[in-house]
């Protein structure tokens, strides 16, 4: 049975842990420097019992000195074997937090994901490797050892991942588990793998420590960038070039010219192992490349191995250098959330595994949105019980089950500016119903960038289904439909604000079951921003599209096959479109429709389709409506309203609503021309 013991000085257990040892570590564990700074607080979830819109959790920060400072002391010769600590600031572990395995690089340490030990044990129970420097274990011996530990930990973590950790040669490490273990439910979170190092310049190193004597072999670039992450280049030396200096001494302490050469020829015995068994890996694997990696040819090598594994995905950091977990622009916990790579049993929840953003996260997803909104000072208008219409969301309940529902813009324009809102000035979550193709491993690869669709799964967006839609209403979530889908979003030449709704109700009897208020709405401006110039039917009659358009529209990301309705042609495509110079968008959302007690009456069929007809209604008047009002709006083009914000400010509340100045935010129907 593996062993995980907590490090700190004196030694100590972390509290509410329950610790195992083995007969095979009779070691004594080392002491480290791993004081606990605070209490450490559960992570905020999608079903915590106090509403929350954003994790606001004070974490404070590590860096490589504190990376420094601790390794001196866990380094110390003790002649003891490889084994796991769990460092004190993760806090306890939650009772259905994941395990996370850490499998270090080549300095084995264990302390390489310091900067995220915090946040990581929010959610995960963390287990650092620690490989004394002069331990002198095979790749196959460490390779067992995992496996014994994952074995030993399967039955406290029934049907739940175990994550696998791993940066350079702990990657290869990971791999070889899998590989050997293609029944065990692993998440694997890869940096930098070394399945490469036949290609990369390392191997060049061995001859240069032949020459030069201990302990001047620490002053080769290479490994001073594979310890440390600084980066030596003819471009210049870094601003803490005199701390590195300072910090040799420890270098030589952590490998040794011996220990390093040892090291060398592991990773070269670990590249071989893996990639002869590459083949049969199964594992759900995140792979994180770097675009500067001076050891190793990262970047060929994450794709290289996602086109060998169907199970693997990757995210790419153009600035990062080979140990970028030790980079400050790095959080590991945003990654995984961003990928969905976050689950707590076998198959990924995106409803009840999902995890509030950061301040930071929202200020990131949304950062675009905000010269967006900028640039077209969007008008909101909602509509109280009472059917008056007023200036911004005041319309808007407070608390869920809400069911917001209307029609969605080409290329959903409205989205982002929508949510920031709602976030800003109701404190409310919005969760959308989105379309697989967000989720989709092939409609990544399609993407420039593969993080693309990252910033939807960080602010809650989940894949368009009845069960999530069942989840989000139980929960009294804030949930976004667009029942015209894909087909409305990606809409034809002149279609633009057709409503392409299913002739059938789909989502009544769901709402009224958990009594959930209906909130019709429509947003108009899209005309205003663009014409389509090439369309989908334009496209499929151009020469080799077909190949592109299958990839696009492959089995997996289709909705909506079984209907012979309009709205059963959502065929994806890129539309091509000409700008224009930014107009406005205008936002009304409806009268709120009641639910509540009306599920016996709803549960007819025809008291449903009623509803239904109804609802669909609304969006059209709400769109109406503004169409007939913006043609009023004397800043509806951007020069006039340029004109006005140089005037009296970009910050101010005229410069978003111009001409809406009713002191009481009341805006009435013979006034609204004025927007």
């Amino acid at each position: 049975m593996a062993t995980a013991v907590a490090l700190a000085a004196p030694l100590r257990l972390a509290p509410s842990r329950r610790w195992r040892f083995s007969a095979d570590l009779r070691a004594e564990p080392p002491s480290c420097l791993s004081s606990r700074r605070g209490a450490s607080a559960s992570y905020p979830t999608a079903a915590a019992t106090v509403p929350k819109v954003l994790d606001d959790s004070v974490i404070e920060p590590y860096g490589i000195r504190d990376y420094i400072e601790r390794s001196r002391e866990l380094i110390k010769p003790d002649g003891g074997p490889p084994r796991w600590f769990s460092p004190l600031e993760c806090g306890a572990r939650g009772t259905d937090s994941p395990l996370l395995l850490y499998l270090p690089g080549i300095d084995g340490t264990g302390l390489g994901l310091i900067r995220h030990h915090q946040r990581l044990g929010k959610i995960f129970d963390i287990w650092c490797l620690h490989i004394p420097v002069m331990d002198r274990t095979s790749f196959e011996g460490l390779v067992e050892y995992v496996e014994r530990t994952i074995n030993s930990e399967k039955s406290y973590s029934l049907n739940k991942p175990i994550y696998l950790v791993g940066e350079s040669i702990g990657a290869c490490l990971a791999l070889a588990v899998a590989a050997r273990n293609p029944d065990f439910d692993l998440v694997m979170i890869l940096a930098n793998p070394a399945t490469s190092f036949s290609k990369s310049q390392l191997q060049s190193v061995s001859t240069f420590l032949g020459i030069l004597p201990e302990p001047l072999h620490v002053t080769i670039p290479y490994f001073v960038n594979f310890i440390t992450g600084y980066h030596l280049t003819f471009r210049g030396l870094p601003d803490n070039f005199n701390d590195m200096l300072a910090d040799l001494s420890f270098l030589v302490d952590i490998l040794p010219k011996e220990s390093f050469i040892w090291k060398l020829d592991l990773l070269k015995s670990a590249a071989l192992f893996v990639n002869s068994r590459l083949h049969v890996v199964k594992a759900q694997i995140l792979i994180l490349a770097s675009g500067r990696d001076q050891l190793l040819p990262s970047r060929d090598e994450a794709e290289r191995i996602c086109r060998n594994l169907p199970n693997c995905r990757i995210r790419h950091f153009k600035e990062s250098g080979h140990t970028m977990f030790l980079e400050s622009g790095i959080d590991l916990v945003t990654i995984i959330k961003g990928a969905g790579y976050y689950r707590r049993s076998s198959q990924t929840d995106y409803v009840s595994d999902y995890l509030l953003p950061t301040p930071l996260e929202f200020q990131q997803a949304t950062e675009i949105y905000r010269w967006f909104d900028l640039a077209t000072s969007p008008v909101m208008l909602s509509t109280l019980q009472n059917g008056k219409i007023v200036k911004g969301l005041m319309g808007i309940p407070s608390k869920g089950p809400t069911l917001l529902v209307g029609y969605h813009m080409l290329l959903g324009l409205e989205l982002g500016i929508m949510f920031s809102r709602f976030f800003t000035e109701k404190r409310i979550h919005l969760r959308g119903l989105a379309h697989p193709f967000l989720f989709n491993r092939a409609s990544e690869q399609l993407m420039p960038d593969s993080s693309s669709f990252d910033g939807h799964r960080l602010m809650g967006a989940v894949p368009v289904s009845a069960t999530n839609f069942y989840k989000l209403l139980s929960m009294k979530s804030f949930v976004l439909l667009y029942p015209g889908g894909a087909r409305e979003a990606l809409h034809r030449k002149g279609e633009e604000y057709k409503l392409f709704w299913p002739k059938k109700s789909e989502f009544i009897r769901m709402t009224s079951k958990f009594g959930a208020t209906i909130i019709p709405f429509g947003v108009v401006g899209e005309d205003d921003m663009c014409d389509v110039l090439l369309d989908y039917e334009d496209l499929v009659k151009i020469p080799f599209y077909d190949t592109l358009n299958k990839r696009i529209n492959q089995d997996g990301v289709r909705l909506r096959t079984d209907t012979v309705e309009e709205v059963g042609n959502q065929d994806l495509y890129p539309p091509i479109l000409l700008p224009k110079i930014p107009g406005r968008l205008y936002y009304l959302f409806g009268k709120p429709i009641e639910t509540r007690g009306r599920s016996e009456e709803l549960r007819d069929r025809r008291q449903a389709q009623q509803l239904y007809i109804h609802v669909k209604s609304e969006v059209e008047n709400c769109m109406a409506y503004l169409k007939e009002k913006r043609e009023k709006d004397p800043y509806r083009n951007l020069l006039p309203r340029l004109l006005y914000q140089t005037t009296n400010g970009f910050t101010t509340e005229e410069c978003q609503n111009c001409s809406l100045k009713h002191e009481d935010h009341n805006v009435e129907k013979n006034e609204i021309g004025t927007i």
